[in-house]
C-alpha cells in the first residue's frame, strides 16, 4: 500500500498496450480509491496508438500515460 491506499501494478513486456489499458480501466472504475501503476520489462518508446484509440472509444483517456520500465522499486 502507498499512502494508506491499496495499489495495483499491471505488467506486460512493452507497457504500451495491455497493461496501460488495464491501468486505465481500473483508474476509471476505482477513482482515487486505488493507486494504479503499470510497467514493462522492455518498455516501448510510446503507447500503442490502437490501445489509445480503443480506450477513447470507451471514454477513457490514456494519452498522458507513458511506457515505464519495471523496477524493484515499482514492485
Amino acid at each position: 500500500m502507498t499512502g494508506g491506499k491499496p495499489c495495483v501494478l499491471f505488467v506486460c513486456v512493452h507497457n504500451a498496450g495491455r497493461s496501460q489499458m488495464a491501468a486505465g480501466y481500473l483508474s476509471h472504475l476505482a477513482g482515487d480509491r486505488i493507486e494504479v501503476f503499470s510497467a514493462g520489462s522492455q518498455p516501448a518508446d510510446q503507447l500503442n496508438p490502437v490501445a489509445v484509440e480503443v480506450m477513447a472509444e470507451e471514454g477513457i483517456d490514456i494519452t498522458t500515460a507513458t511506457p515505464k520500465v519495471l523496477t524493484t522499486d515499482a514492485v
